[in-house]
């Protein structure tokens, strides 16, 4: 039989990403530019540099992916690249580039959702065991999602506002801390976590599985505006900040999941987006989830952030059900993580 080798695109954000994946499991090439430099005097994503850098970058990343191994494109047998959610622009890149070398070399498009890549980067570490639970938490999403076989999502819990990760990019920005503020925030308090003091915060209640952290992020950005105006915010304060809202984020994260696993009887949780790289979310999931005797599969941090291979992941398995994108497709910025309409 063939080799499958599927060449994947991710620019959904600020990375400029290329893979290719051998029958699902040889990674032959993971090249990330990343946009972060470009983007911190901004104190985050600015959405149109983030096209302009996709425009100027994508030809140049592809060609570098392809001389790493004097890779030959003609065993290319398909083109994967994610289509939605993502930044409009940034993700008309990665979909235009993906469309010419498809129809170039006459191979399949699979679409690919940018959040399905960050639950299937898992399975680099371990096959899927189902039913499973996958918490996906990131800059733009923070999401608890039961699967009871591949690739059939259903949402149980979402927020109802702003999303980790961005919550703790403004936290981190009131903070004086440097985009990206999760990152930030993780690498001050990691090492001497346990001996931080902590202070005191509103606890979030809502009913099911969704989550909220506006109002949360909104109070502690206040209290830390008052501390300036004082002039009174100093370094202890701004551990203490860092830590208290990095474990009430999280807990609220944890609680949920928890719950969820109880009811709906899993084997496995899964964890996935760039807050997943958080330390203490980590630590968390084991110290919960092992006294549970559930399965726990956390990806490597360097599948943890935006990445192509993640994309040729999921593609694998569209692939294996035969779902193939017409080579008309659009992206869809907004595109839900249950919407299978884009394969009809």
């Amino acid at each position: 039989m063939k080799d499958e080798i599927i060449l994947a695109i991710e620019s959904s954000c600020d990375e400029t990403a290329i893979a290719i994946l051998k029958n699902g499991k040889e990674i032959l090439v993971n090249t990330v530019n990343t946009q972060i430099s470009e983007h911190q005097k901004f104190g985050g994503v600015y959405p149109e540099l983030a096209s302009r850098l996709h425009l100027e970058n994508i030809s140049k990343v592809v060609s570098y992916s392809l001389s790493l191994k004097g890779f030959d494109y003609k065993d290319i047998t398909h083109v994967a690249v994610t289509i939605g959610p993502g930044l409009p622009g940034a993700l008309q890149i990665g979909v235009m580039a993906a469309k010419t070398i498809s129809e170039y070399l006459n191979v399949p498009l699979i679409a690919v959702h940018h959040l399905a890549g960050h639950i299937y980067a898992n399975e680099f570490v371990e096959d899927f065991k189902y039913p499973l639970l996958a918490l996906v938490a990131s800059g733009g999403n923070s999401d608890i999602v039961y699967i009871d076989k591949p690739l059939n999502f259903k949402i149980i819990g979402e927020t109802i506002d702003d999303a980790i990760g961005e919550s703790l990019d403004k936290i981190a920005r009131s903070l004086d801390l440097p985009y990206p503020g999760g990152v930030s925030i993780d690498k001050l308090t990691k090492d001497n976590f346990d001996n931080i003091k902590t202070i005191t915060l509103p606890k979030v209640s809502l009913p099911g599985y969704d989550l909220s952290y506006s109002g949360l992020k909104s109070h502690v950005v206040r209290l830390v505006e008052e501390e300036k105006r004082k002039g009174t915010l100093s370094q202890e304060k701004v551990l203490a900040y860092a830590k208290s809202v990095e474990v009430a984020f999280v807990n609220q994260l944890l609680y949920k999941l928890e719950k969820a696993s109880v009811e709906y009887k899993i084997k496995m949780i899964v964890v996935g987006g760039g807050v997943s790289a958080n330390s203490y979310l980590r630590r968390k999931v084991y110290e919960i989830f092992d006294k549970n005797k559930v399965d726990i599969l956390i990806p490597p941090l360097w599948c943890t952030t935006d990445n192509a291979l993640m994309i040729a992941k999921v593609a694998h398995h569209l692939i294996k059900e035969n779902k193939i994108a017409k080579i008309d497709i659009s992206s869809y910025p907004n595109l839900q993580l249950d919407d299978t309409s884009i394969y009809n």
